[in-house]
């Protein structure tokens, strides 16, 4: 019984233990990634709430431009962390970002 109870505790933290969300599409950096409709909203979902204020100041293109590399590595945790005390960003919402800055941070 013990094992069987052990099992079942260690199939609950495979399953539901990662907070991280994998990617849920697919993303090719060969489409361009709008600023519009991909990019400001990112930010003003994940990250305008204390950048709005706070530096660094994170609410227009020349702003999020500015500071793409930093914030790349942000949301990967290669530095501190972002969003703050929140899960990571899913892996698709990441790449979105790395390919707007491969495609040259275009204000479209």
């Amino acid at each position: 019984m013990r094992t069987v109870h052990s099992l079942l505790i260690l199939c609950s933290i495979v399953l539901f233990g990662c907070k991280k969300d994998k990617a849920p599409e697919v993303i090719n950096c060969d489409q361009d990634i709008s600023f519009a409709s991909k990019i400001q909203p990112m930010m003003d979902t994940y990250c305008i709430s204390c950048h709005q204020s706070q530096a660094p100041i994170l609410t227009n293109h020349s702003d999020i431009s500015a500071n793409a590399t930093a914030i790349l590595n942000s949301i990967k945790g290669n530095t501190q962390l972002m969003p703050l005390n929140g899960p990571q960003l899913n892996d698709s919402l990441i790449e979105q970002f790395n390919c707007w800055i491969q495609q040259g941070k275009l204000n479209n």
